[in-house]
């Protein structure tokens, strides 16, 4: 821990009391010494001025006490050794009396007055070392680019300014199940740490330190909340901690809160920008090789298409591969459809085609456009009669029906029911597609919207994961939202949202 205030590492520190009085005694005896030959050339009243002059030597060298001492001494000798009759506490004059008291409190206010000058210039400049120290920690800390540099950098100031071992502890998990990492610099008490990170107050024990624990834990509290705690070992031999150390240490705990936090953000804008990176790297190999595949899928389609037309007709076995050679090669290209859509949605180079428009024909289309793939699924509409005109892109929007219609179609047993169904609500219209399947398996509903993920890995059924990613790209694009849910009733049920607007007034004709 730090010295004493009054006079760090000077000589006086060096030195026992016993011998800063030893020295007080000699110099006072010096002071007579040297005046006794003086006594017939200078005043009494310039002898007292040499005996002062002594006490705030001694002051400024020894400290308070030595100068207290001086001053009692020197009142003594000058009784004794230049107050007649002299060699003798007796005094011929009660005048002397007067200024042996002035003398005294001459004597105790000046030695007290220098040491007190000296106790706060050396406050000074530890405060001084201290603000350095702190401004010098907090550059280093600036610069830091790993947590690691900030483990050294505290660890190293708490062994120069308090004589300490220090740990920073980051909390690892939840509230209720944290552990901690970067403790292995001292020994730590788990409990008293927890406190200190939930209650973000200072947890203070000086009985851990006998065992060689850390008595001291402060959290690092920074601008959105506590990043961690401070941990600081002190010697079992220390003081009691002093207020301006604890201060000290919590200055320093703020730094290395910010610097920490500094950090995180750091990490945080690195990952997103690699993420960035990759999503526009995904979504340009994507574009390339839609655009690239889309013209020989055409052409393909085209040609198997066109087998089936020839006249005269193709034998059966021919005829049934021409069919299954058009089946695959339309869904590839519905495929490539996809990829292609989705990398220009999270390219954002698709503009919305906004138009006032009635849902129901959407609907309409989206079901005409399905076709056969809704043959073994009755499909049930029920729209409000109030449902207000909408404002959407009426080709993405189809797209979305069209995906969910097909979803619904694909994963429901043949012959089941597929119902669409929308709300009023305040600002927006909430259209629901519900079927009567397995439903969508229990877990992250939220991560069915993502790109490549499948409801249902292991069902054998075709596709890619691309479906429901697009439906969330252009509901989000239109201002809405989409959701997946299972019916209590059973199967599953896709949920989004498209914002009501004020429709224009659409006058009646004249008849």
């Amino acid at each position: 821990m730090q010295k004493d205030a009054a006079s760090p590492n000077g000589f006086s520190e060096r030195l026992s009391p016993w011998q800063r009085a030893g020295l007080t005694v000699l110099a006072c005896c010096a002071t007579t010494a040297l005046a006794t030959p003086l006594l017939g050339v200078l005043d009494q009243a310039n002898i007292v001025m040499l005996f002062l002059l002594t006490v705030l030597l001694l002051a400024v060298s020894l400290g308070r006490g030595a100068a207290v001492l001086a001053a009692i001494l020197s009142v003594a000798l000058f009784d004794v050794f230049f107050v007649p009759p002299r060699f003798s506490l007796a005094v011929s004059d009660l005048q002397y009396l007067v200024t042996f008291a002035v003398m005294l409190a001459t004597a105790l206010i000046t030695g007290q007055l220098a040491a007190g000058l000296k106790q706060k210039a050396a406050e000074a400049q530890i405060r001084e070392r201290r603000t350095q120290a702190l401004y010098d920690v907090a550059r280093h800390l600036a610069g830091s680019l790993v947590v690691e540099q900030v483990f050294e950098l505290a660890s190293q100031f708490v062994a120069e300014q308090c004589g300490g071992r220090a740990a920073i502890l980051l909390p690892v998990g939840d509230e209720d199940n944290a552990s901690w990492l970067g403790g292995e610099a001292v020994r730590i008490e788990p409990h008293l740490a927890r406190i200190a990170w939930l209650g973000k107050g200072i947890v203070h024990n000086d009985e851990m330190a006998s065992g060689g624990y850390a008595s001291l834990y402060i959290p690092l509290q920074a601008s959105q909340r506590v990043r961690g705690v401070l941990a600081v070992a002190f010697p079992e031999d220390r003081p009691e901690l002093a207020e301006e150390s604890q201060d000290l240490l919590q200055a320093l705990a703020s730094l290395i809160a910010i610097a920490i936090e500094r950090l995180h953000y750091v990490e945080v804008a690195h990952r997103t920008q690699l993420d960035m990176v990759a999503e526009r790297l995904r979504s340009s190999i994507l574009s390339a090789l839609s655009h690239d595949l889309r013209t020989p899928l055409t052409a393909l389609v085209g040609l198997a298409d066109s087998l089936s037309l020839i006249k005269p007709p193709l034998p059966m076995p021919a005829l049934e591969t021409a069919n299954a050679m058009h089946e695959q090669a339309a869904r590839l290209a519905s495929l490539v459809g996809n990829l292609l859509d989705m990398a220009r949605l999270n390219a954002g180079k698709v503009k919305l085609r906004r138009e006032w428009q009635p849902l129901e024909e959407v609907i309409g289309a989206s079901i005409k456009l399905l076709g056969n793939a809704l043959a073994e699924h009755p499909v049930k509409v029920a729209l409000p009669p109030e449902l207000p005109l909408l404002e959407f892109d009426a080709v993405l929007l189809e797209r979305v029906f069209c995906n969910l219609l097909e979803n619904a179609a694909k994963y429901s047993p043949a012959g089941s029911e597929i119902a669409i169904a929308a709300q009023l609500q305040d600002e927006s219209v909430e259209v629901a597609v519900q079927d009567r399947g397995p439903g969508f398996p229990s877990g992250n509903l939220e991560g069915l919207f993502d790109m490549f993920v499948r409801g249902e890995g292991d069902s054998g059924k075709p596709g890619t994961g691309l479906g429901l990613a697009i439906c969330r790209a252009i509901v989000e694009a239109h201002g809405g939202r989409i959701a997946a849910r299972n019916d209590t009733a059973g199967g599953a049920c896709v949920r989004f949202t498209l914002p009501r607007g004020v429709p224009p007034v659409v006058e009646e004709e004249v008849a």
